[in-house]
């Protein structure tokens, strides 16, 4: 009877057993399956993505990653499917697949790539400073996070490059706005903008002029030693500068008859000069 038992124990442990290998068997032969369809989709993408087809290319690379989500290759055709979309221009398509690869992958190898994608496809639509400031604000946004998070990464390195192009635009932008109230006579306006350059972006291109106009409205408004303050900071700084030239003329209003008559005298004299050479010849 006992004997009867193990017996039947034995069996019944061989029976699970076989199952079990069985099992086994058939998930290793699915997961394989399941790759090799993955593989399969993603080079198609890679393929139609060669050939411009940025569309079809992301549709094959979304394929391969919902095929098997656990895949070394699904975040890859995430991403690949977000390029794809940021190849041809379609930015807004492109931001919701980094968007969601961020989320889904947080922890990936690639990620900083994928905030680098995010703030070109920002980047790309920049079209000017008279425009809407969101891209420019937005592309800003990624860059910092990546230089932040990321910064001795190839991709912060571009990123630092980007930003500073960024800070031209945004600092033409208040260049802009304060050169116009600035003509309307509004001048507590024009002075706000011109000083957030300076505190903002000193390190671009309209900071001396920036300087200059705080100059002229300070002057202007009978604020002599503000305006005195501002024209020493763009001396000390731009002393060689066409707009310290110009700041120094506002002090000295004779400054510029007294150039424009030093011009005219070495133009007559070279005249001059000319005359007395070709006499030599006659």
């Amino acid at each position: 009877m006992q004997f009867t038992k193990f017996l039947c124990l034995i069996l019944l442990m061989l029976t699970f057993i076989s199952c079990s290998k069985e099992n086994i068997n058939k998930s290793v032969i699915k997961e394989k399956d399941l790759e090799a369809q993955v593989l399969e989709a993603y080079k198609e993408g890679l393929e139609s993505l060669k050939e411009g087809d940025a569309i079809f290319a992301s549709k094959k690379f979304n394929e391969a990653e919902t095929l098997f989500p656990q895949s070394k290759w699904a975040p890859k055709a995430s991403l690949m499917a977000a390029y794809s979309y940021y190849s041809q221009d379609y930015y807004e398509d492109s931001i919701l697949e980094l968007e969601r690869f961020i989320k889904v992958y947080p922890f990936h190898e690639n990620i900083d790539y994928a905030y680098y994608l995010f703030g070109l496809c920002w980047y790309e639509q920049i079209i000017d400073e008279k425009k809407d400031l969101q891209t420019i604000i937005k592309a800003k946004e990624k860059f910092s996070y990546l230089i932040t998070e990321f910064p001795n990464t190839e991709y912060a390195l571009d990123a630092e490059f980007k930003i500073d192009l960024i800070n031209d635009t945004l600092a033409a932008k208040e260049m802009y706005v304060g050169r116009y109230y600035f003509n309307q006579k509004k001048w507590i306006p024009a002075i706000n903008r011109f000083r957030i350059i300076i505190d903002d972006y000193e390190t671009t291109i309209y900071t001396e002029e920036a300087l200059h106009r705080l100059v002229e409205v300070y002057y202007t408004i009978g604020l002599k030693n503000e305006a005195k303050k501002y024209a020493s900071l763009l001396g000390y700084n731009y002393q060689s500068s066409k707009w310290y030239e110009k700041s120094y003329s506002v002090f000295n209003k004779l400054y510029d008859e007294n150039k424009k008559r030093m011009i005219n005298k070495d133009k007559k004299k070279d005249r001059s000069i000319l005359k007395k050479f070709k006499s030599l010849f006659n």
